[in-house]
């Protein structure tokens, strides 16, 4: 299942079509579509399908619209759960599993901005930064929650003419130690 998972997160449309399910609990291929109009519907389609079969998704609910089936899918499994465990085993070997996944997928994703033909760093407004703060860890716990709600109420967004998609990533781990 990890294999599967891995390649569903590294895979760009995959990878949106897991996080938007994620994010609702659940959600039609209709919703998706237009959630994310630039995926083509035969190929949202064809990335379900996968998932189905790869054990990632579920199909939780069937509903008759106009002649056809239209499917409500979920997750098939518990992400959370799955953190829990690891965070129970405190294994700093599946910890980094769980990292390499989000860092391969993420560059993965970076990696066909940066070959694209049509890219435009300073026009995209593409960037990334370290940022090595000192906090304690109330003033780190604030911070972490202030971002989480702002990037929680652009989830709301809807496409538009004047909006891109974009991938905001955001890692904490502790700085190198450096001698005094």
């Amino acid at each position: 299942m990890a294999d599967k998972l891995m390649d569903c997160i590294t895979n760009p449309v995959r990878c949106k079509l897991l996080l938007e399910i994620y994010s609702r609990g659940q959600a039609t291929a209709k919703h998706l579509s237009d959630t994310y109009n630039d995926i083509p519907t035969a190929t949202l389609y064809r990335h379900l399908k996968k998932m189905l079969t790869d054990g990632i998704l579920k199909v939780v609910e069937e509903t008759q619209v106009r002649g056809t089936v239209e499917k409500t899918y979920a997750l098939a499994f518990n992400i959370n759960k799955d953190m829990e465990e690891m965070l129970a085993e405190n294994s700093g070997e599946l910890y980094m599993q769980y990292f390499m996944q989000y860092i391969m997928g993420f560059a993965k994703q970076f990696q066909q901005y940066c070959q694209s033909p049509n890219i435009r760093i300073k026009e995209d407004m593409t960037g990334f930064s370290l940022s090595p703060l000192y906090l304690s860890d109330e003033e780190l716990t604030t911070l972490v929650t202030d971002i989480s709600h702002i990037i929680s109420a652009a989830k709301s967004n809807t496409p538009g003419p004047d909006r891109k998609l974009r991938t905001i990533g955001v890692i904490v781990s502790p700085a190198e130690k450096m001698d005094s």
